[in-house]
């Protein structure tokens, strides 16, 4: 079982996990995260690249095998797909202790 980090992962990490359940390059990644924020986050390619770095060295994505030499596609790892659902617990969390404090009678 890969350990897992217990710090919360930045919004654009938790999108390029979310995003790399199957291989892509950089750019469908920018493009999937625009889609499914519905344009709230259009993620630039210095902060792509800058996480996709990151997230490389912290093994929670590998880069694969592409069909197009020039591109490079990047798959999230079994250890990203940890950190990713102790994430989404977490949010979960977050938003339940919202709605009960905001709660109204």
């Amino acid at each position: 079982m890969p350990t897992v980090n217990t710090s919360a992962l930045t919004e654009a990490a938790y999108y390029i996990l979310l995003s790399l359940q199957t291989p892509l390059h950089g750019y469908a990644i920018m493009q999937n995260i625009k889609s499914i924020t519905n344009g709230r986050i259009s993620m630039g390619a210095g902060t792509l690249y800058g996480a996709l770095n990151a997230l490389n060295e912290k093994k929670y994505i590998v880069e694969c095998k592409c069909d197009d030499p020039s591109r490079r596609e990047y798959v999230i790892t079994e250890e990203g797909k940890a950190v990713l659902k102790k994430e989404i617990l977490r949010l979960e969390e977050m938003l339940q202790n919202a709605q009960t404090y905001f709660k109204e009678d």
